[in-house]
């Protein structure tokens, strides 16, 4: 594989892994993607080997991403209210401030919503912080998993399998 493959793969990945971080970029996709096409270019026993790992530790990884954070966020009380009032603001921002502007709205929806229901600055804020949290160990779950599944495709690279 040359090195403007390799390159490509890699700048895939790397778009992946920040995907996990920036709203609306299938990061683990693109993670799985660059893995598939790599796979199928180098074909050894290595590169399926590492295949079938990621999608096994990219699917296991959904699952708890799926899981987790719901128990934590029921337990702060999050409504349908606010995950609405959250998506709204996530849409206005990612249009007031093009691409960068949904996580701001999406924090500011949230506070809205809390502060709509509690009534004060002090309360919201705090409520504020607690969700996202919560909504934060799904995001470090998922960005764990691709950096696995990126650091076995490096490694694999690196010692010419």
């Amino acid at each position: 594989m040359g090195v403007w493959q390799l390159l490509m793969v890699g700048g895939v990945m790397l778009l992946g892994l920040l995907g996990v971080i920036v709203p609306g970029v299938p990061g683990p996709w693109l993670v799985w993607a660059a893995m598939l096409w790599w796979s199928l270019h180098v074909q050894t026993g290595v590169a399926w080997f590492l295949l079938v790992g990621a999608t096994a530790v990219l699917l296991i990884n959904q699952v708890i991403v799926w899981l987790l954070p719901g128990r934590r966020l029921r337990g702060l009380g999050v409504t349908r209210r606010m995950a609405a009032s959250a998506g709204l603001g996530a849409l206005a921002g990612f249009f007031l401030i093009p691409v960068i502007g949904a996580v701001p709205g999406f924090v500011g929806g949230i506070y809205g919503s809390e502060r709509l229901r509690l009534g004060g600055h002090g309360p919201a804020m705090a409520s504020t912080r607690a969700v996202m949290r919560a909504a934060g160990t799904s995001v470090l779950v998922e960005l764990m998993g691709c950096l696995m599944v990126v650091g076995a495709w490096v490694g694999a690279v690196v010692s010419g399998g």
